[in-house]
């Protein structure tokens, strides 16, 4: 049975600090964001975010995600089902490999090296609604209060223009997940970006 760890900041941080150092299958709730749970291993703990090496429904990898630790709402370490989980990825030859050095101190290091280690990264912003929104593409450049990414469209098209995302409206950094992987494969390579100003947010998926 997993110990459901429910203390904020330092006891969160430090029950996730355990579970990086003890190779523990976690799984983790963020109940004001969405209704499920991730599951995973965790790859890094910095004062703000965290990484979790993401084990999907399917017991596959689908991705890395950094999130942030205020939005945790619940944690247990280890998941209640792990031995069979783990003995499943095994069977699978599947083995958790995070990065080895991954920033996690604030968000311009999470997108920088996001962009560092995948093609195209998800971007998840904080909506009007208390729920997160998703938008993915490639990075093109950055500013002083955020940066512009070329987008795809949940219909694996690139935009022509770059939008534009504020660090602060950021919650959830995603890399590698599948459904992000199956768009890249079906746009194909991206055209040039049309000149001008950077638009508004584009599609979201």
């Amino acid at each position: 049975m997993g110990k459901i760890i429910q203390l904020k900041t330092n006891g969160q941080r430090a029950g996730l600090r355990e579970a990086q150092d003890n190779r523990q299958l976690v799984r983790l709730w963020r109940g004001e964001l969405e209704h499920g749970s991730f599951c995973g291993y965790v790859g890094g703990v910095g004062r703000e975010f965290f990484l979790l090496w993401v084990v999907g429904d399917g017991i596959s990898y689908d991705g890395m995600y950094v999130m942030r630790h205020r939005d945790v709402t619940e944690l247990e370490v280890p998941d209640k089902h792990h031995t069979f989980l783990e003995k499943a990825l095994a069977l699978k030859g599947i083995s958790p490999t995070p990065p080895a050095v991954f920033p996690l101190d604030d968000i311009g290091q999470v997108v920088r090296a996001a962009s560092a280690n995948a093609p195209v990264i998800g971007v998840h912003v904080d909506s009007e609604e208390d729920t997160e929104v998703c938008y993915i593409g490639r990075v093109v450049s950055y500013e002083e209060d955020g940066f512009n990414m070329q987008e795809i469209t949940p219909d694996a098209e690139w935009l022509s223009e770059a939008s534009f995302f504020a660090w602060d409206e950021i919650s959830t950094i995603s890399i590698e997940d599948a459904y992000a992987t199956s768009l890249l494969a079906v746009a194909g390579d991206p055209p040039p970006l049309e000149q001008g100003d950077s638009g508004g947010v584009g599609r979201v998926h």
